[in-house]
């Protein structure tokens, strides 16, 4: 029998960025692919200031090491870009984890907030 620990997944270890996710499925395409460049540009960027990626073909390399092909049955994976991303993200250290999910957290409750506030000049 499998206990609850192994029927996660990888992002569920960490509560902030799983309902971020779980958030995050439930948006339109528009704006998970708004995240998904969002996500590889701080990706980026976090490995160029931590010395992770001396050259052009360091970041190539980690986005093509983002796009491993692993079926198409999880919600991401039906846009390869948003599929790069996630798994981007799966790759980088629990604490990048962490710092990223509290973006897309901030990300997330600036659309509601934008959201309500059109509804509400309506």
């Amino acid at each position: 029998m499998k206990n609850k620990e192994q029927n996660r997944r990888w992002y569920d270890k960490d509560p902030i960025l799983s309902k971020a996710m779980r958030i995050l499925e439930t948006t339109d395409d528009q704006f998970q692919l708004k995240i998904a460049f969002n996500l590889i540009k701080i990706i980026i960027e976090h490995n160029i200031e931590a010395d992770s990626y001396r050259s052009v073909e360091d970041i190539l390399s980690a986005v093509e090491d983002g796009r491993c092909e692993r079926g198409s049955e999880r919600w991401y994976d039906l846009n390869e870009t948003i599929r790069t991303a996630v798994q981007m993200l799966e790759n980088c250290p629990e604490d990048m984890q962490s710092s990223v999910a509290k973006n897309i957290a901030f990300l997330i409750k600036e659309k509601i907030r934008d959201s309500y506030e059109a509804e509400v000049a309506e």
